[in-house]
């Protein structure tokens, strides 16, 4: 099975169409045809279906699809990598991120680094952290911020300092807005909507048994998305701070979890892992960056 192969069909599963997909790619529709053909002929399944105009993919062209598209990722990154090894100037990160406010000590030391490597570039991907540990173990990103203790067997890992907090997201004009923080029996009856993690892990640790008396109708991997629903009179958010634009000019507001509920993040990366030179430096910054903020704290610890 060969890259330009595999190129070839995720531009026909994208143009829908094989003349298309024969202009795109600059090469003849024939030439284009037979290449998928004896693509089929050596897995052994048929990947498109064939219209009078179009072609849609089978079930197994679905499959194909996406290990062609992690495949393609993965050579893209390996030669990135390679470009880089003796280049600190430049070069390329890709870093999987869960939703937090927290972030901020990450686009901190990007910032940082960019000072003293001015070519280089970062690839942000957002996600829960099942979704971004997974292209951690594809060897797709470099590393994953997660919202949760890391497997300690798999990953090397940095904790990040702060805790985000979680409480509730409603319209300014909802009467739950005049309390100060949200109790389990504010929440009893109404329609909510929480990230499908937070669901499964966090809200049992604040209210045990009693996560089961909540009417979570929907889950979300992007608080954005959830707050366009909130907007829309659709739910009430489960999420935390920060995240969520609720200041002077926004039609919603933030009410924290009685008692609080708060969630560590991490910074992770695979066990044994060859870093680029400059991945090296992101990391170092990170470091140095936790390790002056730890040292302040019990600075301030010790003068109290």
């Amino acid at each position: 099975m060969e890259l330009r192969v595999l190129r070839y069909f995720l531009e026909i599963a994208r143009a829908g169409n094989m003349s298309r997909a024969a202009e795109t790619l600059h090469v003849s529709q024939p030439t284009l045809s037979k290449q998928i053909k004896d693509l089929e002929l050596e897995l052994g399944k048929k990947l498109f279906h064939r219209g009078s105009s179009s072609l849609s993919l089978t079930d197994e062209g679905l499959l194909l699809r996406k290990r062609a598209e992690d495949i393609l990722d993965m050579v893209e990154k390996t030669e990135q990598e390679f470009k880089s090894l003796d280049d600190i100037s430049g070069g390329e990160v890709h870093i999987g991120c869960a939703e937090s406010f927290q972030i901020k000590y990450l686009a901190r030391a990007i910032k940082k680094l960019k000072e003293i490597s001015p070519l280089f570039r970062y690839h942000l991907t957002s996600g829960n952290t099942e979704q971004v540990v997974e292209r951690l173990d594809k060897g797709l990103l470099d590393f994953a911020v997660i919202a949760e203790p890391p497997n300690l067997s798999k990953y090397n890992y940095l904790e990040i300092p702060e805790a985000d907090t979680w409480g509730l997201i409603m319209k300014k004009e909802d009467p739950l807005a005049q309390k100060k923080c949200i109790r389990i029996e504010d929440l009893l009856g109404l329609e909510l909507i929480c990230s499908a993690q937070g669901m499964k892990f966090d809200l049992p640790r604040w209210c045990g048994e009693k996560a089961d008396m909540l009417n979570l109708t929907g889950t979300l991997n992007l608080a954005y998305n959830g707050s366009v629903f909130v907007k829309e009179g659709l739910a009430y958010m489960l999420t935390f701070d920060q995240i969520i634009d609720t200041g002077t000019d926004s039609e919603l507001c933030f009410r924290p979890l009685d008692p609080p509920l708060k969630t560590k993040m991490y910074v992770i990366w695979k066990k044994y892992q060859v870093f680029t030179p400059v991945a090296e430096l992101l990391l170092k910054e990170l470091k140095d960056q936790f390790k002056k903020i730890a040292e302040r704290v019990e600075y301030n610890k010790v003068s109290e």
